[in-house]
């Protein structure tokens, strides 16, 4: 984890990781600092990085496959995907389930934006987050977040309807808010508009099955 501060920290097939292992990344996702205790000594190490970690839905790989079929039982889904605590599952932003593409689309991809176009808008957006306030969006914490999050009013009210329905803790509507500042400035918006919000919240269905 400290090896990847500021940088990016890519973790591959991560319920195979050991329970404890991932565990210990709750810290630095938090914190950007991790801690170890050995005896009677203590060491801290700076570690802020950039979580990124890809999974199967299923032991086999296949379940919700529109091309093959999943085998596994529903004990051995449950028991694989609950390898991820929920406070884990909690503290990653972005959830997006990716599904296999038909052969069709991988011989013959569509047209779609260059890697520098988006790389400019990026850019872009972050610049604006710093001339606001200063950090980056994810940076924000307590009262920095309201007060420069900045929602429409049917935004808010969105966000209230669905986090109550939801059972969301305080840090995922916080998370949520961040990254819905960070769709409104990807759209050079000054506000968070419903439609920001909507996708902010798609984000965090945590759901593992792919669409």
């Amino acid at each position: 984890m400290s090896l990847a501060h500021h940088g990016v920290l890519y973790l591959d097939e991560l319920p195979e990781f050991p329970r404890v292992a991932l565990e210990a990344l709750r810290e630095p996702l938090e914190t950007g600092r991790i801690t170890i205790a050995r005896a009677a000594r203590r060491a801290e190490f700076p570690a802020r990085f950039q979580l990124v970690a890809a999974m199967n839905p299923c032991p086999c790989g296949y379940l919700g496959s529109a091309q093959r079929t999943c085998h596994c039982t529903p004990d051995q889904v449950a028991r694989y995907q609950g390898r991820l605590s929920g406070p884990l599952l909690d503290r990653i932003d972005l959830h997006v389930p990716v599904g296999a593409l038909p052969a069709g689309e991988l011989l013959q991809p569509k047209a779609a934006e260059s890697t520098a176009v988006v790389r400019a808008r990026c850019i872009a957006a972050r610049e604006r987050a710093l001339a606001r306030q200063g950090r980056p969006n994810h940076a924000l914490n307590g009262q920095d977040i309201d007060r420069h999050t900045r929602p429409e009013d049917a935004a808010l009210r969105f966000l209230d309807t669905a986090a109550a329905r939801l059972g969301w803790s305080a840090r995922g509507l916080h998370r949520t808010l961040r990254v819905a500042r960070t769709i409104a400035d990807l759209a050079d918006a000054p506000r968070i508009s419903v439609e920001h919000m909507a996708e902010a919240l798609q984000y965090r269905q945590i759901s593992l099955r792919p669409a």
